[in-house]
């Protein structure tokens, strides 16, 4: 079964029980759910749900992509597809897709993001994509495992940075405190 509105509601609502200081920069997505839009599709507007991984590797550093697209170091990440069931299926799948590294070298921290990111995505007149917004639903995963294959229609280069490279401060102070 897809990811349904309510799957998104209920992930929104153990995120807020987690971090509720979070409420007001997430308001639109409650509200996007609220008068009934799809989140699901990347064709919905203003903005609709993406999910990202946060992948710690042994030595405690945090995986980055150099994402074609856009030329900068992102997390591993992206738009949900039919066949995901869940958020953190998405982050996953989507981890596995851009470096190589299967599924089954890497832990889900929780079923909870740390993270919920909201931030605005430039037009990309090369896919007809007007400028929109992205509700990041970003998951902590450990692993032990090396990068493996970029994809690389998407993907140019990867590298393991440290947790205080991370530009986000709420985000590096969650990850700072879940690996202790």
């Amino acid at each position: 079964m897809p990811i349904t509105a309510n799957h998104i509601r209920t992930t929104l609502t153990a995120y807020l029980d987690q971090h509720p200081e979070d409420k007001h920069e997430i308001d639109i997505v409650q509200g996007l759910l609220d008068s009934g839009d799809d989140l699901t599709s990347r064709e919905s507007l203003p903005g609709h749900v993406t999910a990202g991984a946060i992948l710690v590797g042994r030595d405690g550093r945090v995986l980055h992509i150099l994402h074609n697209a856009t030329g900068t170091w992102l997390l591993p990440g992206g738009h949900i597809e039919s066949s995901d069931h869940t958020l953190l299926q998405t982050a996953g799948r989507e981890l596995a897709e851009e470096t190589g590294i299967p599924p089954y070298a890497v832990t889900p921290h929780s079923e909870t993001p740390l993270h919920i990111d909201v931030h605005p995505i430039d037009a990309n007149p090369a896919k007809d994509e007007p400028a929109h917004q992205h509700f990041d639903f970003r998951f902590l995963f450990r692993t032990t495992a090396d990068i493996g294959e970029l994809q690389t229609e998407e993907v140019t280069d990867a590298m393991w940075r440290t947790v205080e490279s991370l530009i986000d401060e709420r985000l590096k102070q969650r990850v700072t405190r879940a690996l202790l």
